[in-house]
């Protein structure tokens, strides 16, 4: 607790931005939490599980245009653009392995609504949050429709002397 003039101040002090809602109490805070990890995963997560030998147990979805694809897509991803998941997935896909989507970005909820959509066709899905900028920010192998290519790791998304964030 913050010490302001010798008295301690109340969490849920109407000054404080943070705590005006107070925070929800832990057994709804692990219900929560736990639905958010069954729904997303992350860049580093999804590469670390394609980097593994053997199947990683997921296929990994691009749900973006021809043109997003050709300019950089994660080695070993489908291709399969959001509105056309309806007429191909069954296709293209086991609906017994679990899809991870990716669209471009944070800003972009593309691939949330490609997990509606393979969710709607009985798939088990989740996102990966950070999505294609995040994997190329990340500093991971990429390809273009001239080959690979990869950027230097960007010190604000991921320690660059370390091999995780131990996180």
């Amino acid at each position: 607790m913050n010490t302001q003039a010798g008295s301690i101040a109340s969490p849920s002090a109407p000054g404080n931005p943070v705590l005006r809602v107070p925070p929800a109490a832990p057994a709804a805070a692990v219900a929560h939490f736990a639905a958010s990890l069954a729904f997303h995963t992350d860049v580093s997560d999804v590469a670390a599980a394609l980097a593994a030998e053997g199947d990683p147990g997921f296929v990994l979805v691009d749900v973006r245009s021809t043109e997003s694809w050709d300019q950089g897509h994660v080695p070993g991803a489908v291709h399969l653009p959001t509105d056309q998941i309806a007429d191909r997935a069954r296709e293209l896909l086991d609906p017994s392995t679990p899809v991870v989507t990716y669209c471009w970005s944070p800003g972009c909820n593309g691939a949330t609504r490609a997990a509606l959509a393979f969710a709607q066709l009985g798939y088990q899905v989740k996102e990966m949050l950070g999505g294609f900028e995040y994997w190329v920010r990340e500093g991971f192998r990429y390809e273009t429709w001239e080959g690979p290519a990869r950027q230097a790791a960007d010190p604000l998304t991921v320690p660059v002397e370390a091999a995780d964030c131990g996180c």
